[in-house]
């Protein structure tokens, strides 16, 4: 079974469901999600997964709202376009369905991405609400992310659900305060897209998922207010490395090094694609942290070799991303392609000098880095001990199987 359908579509229903019950009937929306889903689980994981999957399951979800306003009709406040319908089965039915028409089912993930954006949260706990809602993320998932406990997300997402079903309904794609909102839903979708890159996962890959970050961010490319010059940069960066995902790995499995890819093997369609919203982005005069990563990207799927990357323009890039939005991990990749431009012993100073070094000691590839780096200085047993201490701190099979091949390129 692919989990990676039944992600997509509980987002989709559950968005719709919401907008069906109203969002303070939230966790009605959710029960009925899951049941729909593990339904349908249940029967495909003997029988296989039947065509036209996704309208089985959208019949399936509205026939269940049927089933629970004709249940609880009195009982409950529903949302305030269906309340007034739900007397008679000669209204319900027609208003039902139209909610679940797919115009509506792609708006309602609009709608879900921008609600879970409430002003008042703070937008760490927005973005944990869309990963867990929209992308489908447990909490386990979403405390991986944030190195944080799973304990202190549950109590995160929690608080933040309960303020979302607290609001009135599900925020209007065409209200005032749309754009305040906007950053948090880039924010998740970016972590989406990273965590199928080049997240924690024993899938070390998990293309699936940066094809639904992918989906999701189209819906903003496709909607007018939303497809604003970040939105666009942001999708350029999505499919300039998605571009490259079939070239990260072997026929075996294992990670590939970016200038050991076979270039061949990376989706020039994609490539033309990504180019081509790269160069829409540029139309407004923001420029945001997406723009320069996505700069980057374009220059080293426009290089036609490894040895003809442009790293002094990669490296001014990074300088500008730093001081938008300074991060340790920024750092270290402006060390290693600083490394290409002057040397790798300037590179060994530039990672020395990261602000905030100490918070990459847990992270396995700062290790590799220096590795690599002291290995190109000829430095051999240095480049052994950081090597061995990355593969120590390896998060799958891909990264120790991977780190044990330059573990003994050591001993060459």
């Amino acid at each position: 079974m692919d989990d990676a359908f039944f992600r997509r579509e509980r987002a989709r229903l559950l968005a719709a469901l919401t907008r069906v019950f109203g969002v303070a009937n939230l966790a009605l929306a959710e029960d009925v999600c899951q049941e729909t889903l593990a339904r349908a689980f249940e029967a495909w994981s003997f029988d296989g997964v039947p065509e036209h999957a996704s309208a089985l399951l959208v019949a399936s979800a509205k026939n269940r709202a049927l089933d629970v306003f004709r249940r609880e009709r009195t009982a409950r406040r529903f949302a305030p376009e269906i309340g007034r319908h739900i007397e008679s089965e000669w209204t319900l039915r027609p208003v039902v369905e139209e909610l679940f028409l797919p115009a509506a089912l792609a708006d309602d993930e609009l709608r879900m991405m921008f609600s879970c954006c409430h002003p008042q949260l703070e937008e760490e706990a927005q973005v944990a609400l869309i990963l867990n809602m929209v992308c489908g993320f447990r909490a386990v998932e979403v405390a991986g992310i944030y190195l944080a406990s799973v304990a202190a997300v549950e109590k995160r997402i929690t608080r933040a659900k309960k303020v979302l079903g607290g609001s009135q309904r599900l925020f209007e794609l065409t209200a005032a305060d749309f754009a305040p909102r906007l950053a948090a839903v880039h924010r998740a979708l970016y972590l989406l897209f990273s965590e199928g890159y080049h997240g924690a996962s024993e899938d070390v890959v998990r293309g699936a998922l940066c094809r639904e970050a992918m989906r999701l961010a189209g819906l903003l490319v496709d909607h007018a207010p939303a497809a604003t010059s970040a939105t666009h940069a942001l999708a350029a960066l999505m499919y300039l490395g998605a571009a490259r995902l079939s070239a990260r790995t072997d026929a075996v499995g294992d990670l590939t090094a970016l200038p050991e890819q076979d270039r061949s093997r990376w989706d020039a369609r994609l490539i033309a694609d990504g180019l081509a919203l790269l160069e829409r982005s540029a139309s407004g005069t923001e420029i945001s942290p997406y723009h320069l990563e996505a700069a980057i990207a374009g220059l080293h799927v426009s290089a036609p070799s490894a040895a003809a990357t442009p790293w002094p323009e990669i490296v001014g890039l990074y300088d500008a991303l730093l001081r938008i939005r300074p991060s340790p991990v920024v750092a270290l990749n402006r060390a290693m392609a600083l490394a290409y431009v002057e040397g790798p012993a300037r590179g060994l100073e530039a990672v020395a000098a990261v602000d905030g070094g100490d918070r990459l000691r847990g992270y396995p590839f700062y290790e590799a880095a220096l590795g690599e780096l002291e290995l190109r200085c000829g430095r051999l047993e240095a480049a052994r001990r950081h090597f061995e201490a990355a593969h120590a701190l390896a998060r799958n099979e891909p990264e120790r199987r991977f780190l044990t091949r330059r573990i003994s390129a050591c001993s060459n």
